[in-house]
């Protein structure tokens, strides 16, 4: 863990995100999904947005469902998203909410689990845009939504293969350890607005469609389900993490 002026209490408390407005992107399925119900829960107006759109109606209907806030629904597909895209976004959440209080950047893709020397390169291209320049795009354009909050927190989903890359992990590993060199970049360029700070937290194993890919021999009733790693998600994404900036965390 980085040096901060804050890192996370041992034992985290429940938190209140109302009033908060929280992009969740990955929305429709896995460690995505869990959060964006659990943000809602907890009393945020939660941005969801994916590529499958049933999925994200599904969803809404849940949150809806659990008494919360109604969510906003954006479909959108980061591996073929143009600037049109991202733009018409910025304005919806500048129009709808006025500001942005949280984003969440959990879409990810895992590609080939396969040595370098036969890694299908047109997959490898396709993973390092969803999982490393897309998320460097969204964050570029929301910025400006992000100003308008008096205390806004990004947070990059990490992993385990970001600080310790793996043979045969590809093009996922290189993106995540991207995304931390983005994280740290972000984290000190905006060191003069303390109103927006950047963190990264790696969910760790959990019971999810790309944990099984990644490991199909894997007992997935041994996995937490990722509603379980959410916790320290919240906590970063509320007003009481504020001080915690530019750091890694491991949520296991």
């Amino acid at each position: 863990m980085e040096s901060s002026a804050k890192e996370l209490p041992a034992t985290l408390p429940p938190v209140d995100l109302s009033g908060r407005t929280i992009l969740v992107t990955g929305a429709s399925g896995g460690f995505g999904r869990a959060l964006a119900l659990e943000c809602g829960r907890a009393g945020a107006s939660v941005v969801l947005a994916g590529r499958n759109g049933a999925k994200l109606d599904r969803l809404y209907d849940e949150i809806v469902a659990s008494g919360a806030l109604e969510p906003a629904i954006v479909q959108l597909d980061f591996a073929s998203a143009t600037a049109a895209d991202y733009d018409r976004l910025s304005a919806t959440i500048d129009r709808e909410f006025g500001k942005l209080d949280g984003l969440v950047h959990a879409a990810a893709l895992l590609g080939d689990r396969t040595p370098l020397e036969q890694y299908n390169v047109p997959t490898w291209c396709r993973v390092l845009h969803v999982n490393l320049t897309a998320p460097f795009i969204l964050t570029q354009v929301l910025l400006p939504n992000l100003r308008k909050s008096p205390d806004a927190s990004v947070i990059f989903v990490s992993s385990g293969v970001a600080r310790k890359p793996r043979a045969y992990w590809g093009a996922y590993a290189v993106s995540k350890a991207g995304l931390e060199a983005l994280r740290s970049m972000l984290g000190q360029e905006l060191e003069g607005e303390p109103n927006i700070r950047i963190n990264s937290i790696n969910p760790g194993r959990m019971r999810t469609a790309m944990r099984a890919a990644a490991y199909p021999a894997e007992d997935p009733n041994s996995l937490p389900q990722p509603s379980a790693v959410t916790a320290p998600f919240l906590y970063l994404l509320s007003a009481q993490a504020r001080g915690i900036d530019d750091q890694y965390f491991d949520a296991q």
